[in-house]
């Protein structure tokens, strides 16, 4: 699994675990959702404040 984490445009540098823990997390969420298949390949999450 590759994860990548930009703020504000810069790439942040996050170890294997992070990754892992990021990358699980958000695709255990989304799973969850109707309409998500267990089969998909990416998943962008925009967030802004």
């Amino acid at each position: 699994m590759e994860v990548e984490l930009i703020v504000d445009g810069k790439v942040i540098e996050i170890n294997r675990f992070v990754q892992e823990f990021l990358g699980s997390t958000v695709a255990g969420a989304a799973g969850t959702l109707r309409g998500v298949g267990d089969d998909c390949r990416e998943i962008r999450i925009t967030v802004k404040k």
